[in-house]
């Protein structure tokens, strides 16, 4: 056998075995051991960079992620292509609105960015209605997912239409801590401004606030919370 296949398949199963850790330190606690090993037989692993298009607007729905690692910010746009976000992922997490596409074979009304560096298994959206019959935890695990996005755009439809421009500020860094995982992020001004539909100026002013106030430390490029 030929050293350079032997190096290769060495490679693939040390992949393998790191993929299926991280399955089932995110997922074993929810789903049983048969679905894991479907979604790992089914499965194609993937790596995003900081800033990839994991998944765009009007785009075929081919594939629903689970997120081993990183963060991913969902989005949705208006007809004067404004942006807002909706919600953020963490590992552990997938896609409802994604869900949603795939059970009505429809193509994307969101757009999915990679906030950090990410690692996902991608299942081919035809094994999703099999496994609502098959798997009795692949079901709670949906309607879970469901639930908790539905909690969060609530919150900012609340954040929308209640609260004033410093809670949704507030409310998006500790959204940003809880999906990395970490009290430092590595964001701009302009891309906060951006996410949050409003001027940079205006966050530029309340992060200066909030950082007089002790909640946050500013360096270049860098936001650390502070009062997490």
């Amino acid at each position: 056998m030929p050293k350079v296949y032997i190096l290769l398949l060495c490679v693939r199963i040390i992949f393998s075995r790191r993929m299926k850790e991280m399955l089932d330190q995110h997922y074993g606690y929810l789903l049983e051991d048969d679905l894991l090993k479907e979604i790992l037989e089914k499965g194609k692993e993937f790596t995003f960079s900081k800033g990839d298009i994991i998944i765009d607007y009007d785009q075929k729905i081919e594939y629903m992620p689970l997120l081993l690692e990183g963060a991913i910010k969902v989005l949705r746009t208006n007809e004067k292509d404004q942006e807002l976000v909706l919600y953020f992922l963490e590992q552990g997490d997938t896609c409802t609105m994604t869900m949603n596409c795939c059970m009505g074979e429809l193509n994307s009304e969101i757009c999915a960015i990679s906030e950090t560096d990410s690692h996902l298994i991608l299942v081919p959206v035809i094994y999703m209605k099999k496994w609502l019959k098959k798997y009795d935890s692949w079901m709670s695990f949906v309607m879970m997912s469901y639930q908790n996005r539905f909690n969060e755009l609530l919150w900012s439809i609340d954040g929308l239409a209640f609260g004033n421009l410093n809670d949704r500020l507030l409310t998006y860094l500790k959204d940003q801590v809880y999906a990395r995982h970490k009290n430092d992020i590595d964001i701009s001004h302009e891309q906060i401004a951006i996410d949050l539909n409003t001027s940079r100026v205006v966050i530029s002013r309340l992060l200066k606030n909030l950082e007089n106030n002790g909640v946050i430390k500013q360096t270049r490029g860098m936001i650390e919370f502070l009062n997490i």
